[in-house]
């Protein structure tokens, strides 16, 4: 069988590693662009490992990116996000990225989409899974963005050129509402019985948070400690999917499993409290204003979405939620959260209470940088 080239960018954008393509350069209908997908990434994989794509066997490392010139008004280009399941021939468009969204920008530069002067440049993307829109900030020095710098991000090796993200008016991405279920707390019921309050919360992206402390968890726990306990993973996903149904994103919670890992997210949350880090190093408590831990497309994280990390923040910042009882207070909106890797800074600017809440944006600084440029090959078939 003959492989076909497929012109692509291989990046890294935070925490996250994806293959970006131009809109161009796919064919128009989805199903002919989803195999093309899959065979680059390597899915499906019942082995978990992606060994026959570029994948890497978890969530954080199996996307997808699409970009093209935009025809809105005051917007550079249009993103599309394509999260690849490892181990199902699917692509999961339910939810954005947020760390592959600090590499949008620089790859619209480098790739000539959009003409920007030396120095510090403002890219207007506009975000075709939720509708909504953020500004990319970063410096370019002859005509390409940056990536040298001494900037660092929690989970990534050595400094970068810093990247500033302003997701404006986050709320309701998918569900229309910053608050989907219509109140700031709710309550379901455990498989095993019991019942424990959780918070649903739709800003960049829909999450349900629960206290770690309900479900006999510390939110400080090792991604690997979280994936060798399938029964605390299962309530998870019990959880999430119930969630799920009371936000509007399915009519049962076998259907919301069934139609998306990405969306809604879940986490564990707990008060600020010391943890070992992925590096061996410890995180002090004084170091953290909220501790989480969180499940992408069924795995422990090994520091946070960063959508869901967002989200997560503007819940902090809501009085009444199970979130802001356990957060450190911030008069200016931004929280530290404590993850896997690290404490992560998001600030949140958030106005009124409850149900009456608006937020105006979330700010949060990455980096990024092109790691491989040219073409992605894949079996004839793949492209009908």
């Amino acid at each position: 069988m003959t492989q076909e080239r497929v012109p692509a960018v291989f990046m890294r954008g935070g925490t996250s590693k994806g293959v970006f393509f131009h809109a161009r350069d796919l064919p128009g209908e989805l199903a002919r662009r989803n195999a093309i997908f899959c065979a680059t990434i390597g899915s499906p994989d019942p082995y978990g490992r992606q060994l026959d794509g570029m994948g890497g066997g978890i969530s954080s490392l199996s996307k997808v990116v699409v970009i093209e010139p935009s025809q809105r008004p005051g917007i550079d280009v249009d993103y599309t996000f394509g999260q690849v399941v490892v181990d199902a021939p699917a692509v999961d468009y339910g939810a954005t990225c947020g760390n592959l969204s600090s590499a949008v920008g620089p790859f619209a530069v480098d790739e000539n989409l959009i003409a920007v002067p030396d120095g510090a440049a403002v890219v207007r993307v506009h975000n075709t899974n939720t509708n909504k829109t953020f500004e990319s900030r970063f410096m370019v020095r002859d005509g390409k963005a940056m990536t040298s710098g001494d900037f660092t991000i929690p989970g990534v090796a050595g400094g970068g050129a810093r990247i500033q993200l302003d997701y404006l008016d986050p709320a309701g991405a998918r569900t229309g509402r910053l608050l989907p279920t219509g109140q700031i707390a709710d309550r379901v019921r455990l498989s095993g019985g019991g019942e424990v309050e959780i918070c649903c919360v739709d800003a960049t992206t829909p999450c349900v948070f629960v206290a770690a402390a309900d479900l006999g968890l510390s939110a400080a726990e090792l991604p690997s400690e979280l994936e060798a306990m399938a029964d605390v993973l299962a309530q998870l996903e019990d959880i999430r999917a119930q969630a799920g149904v009371r936000m509007g994103l399915g009519e049962t919670a076998a259907a919301v499993s069934k139609t998306s890992r990405a969306s809604p997210r879940v986490a564990v949350v707990a008060a600020p409290r010391a943890a070992t880090l992925l590096d061996g190093s410890t995180l002090p408590a004084d170091d953290m204003d909220l501790s989480v831990r969180m499940i992408s497309m069924g795995q422990p994280h090994r520091a946070v979405p960063l959508t869901g990390g967002m989200c997560l923040v503007v819940a902090a910042n809501l009085s009444g939620s199970l979130v802001h009882r356990l957060a450190r207070p911030n008069s200016d909106g931004t929280v530290r959260l404590g993850t896997p890797s690290g404490a992560i800074p998001i600030g949140a600017t958030v106005q009124g209470m409850g149900g009456n809440a608006t937020v105006d944006r979330i700010t949060v600084y990455r980096t990024a940088r092109r790691l491989m440029e040219g073409n992605v090959l894949v079996p004839a078939s793949s492209d009908g």
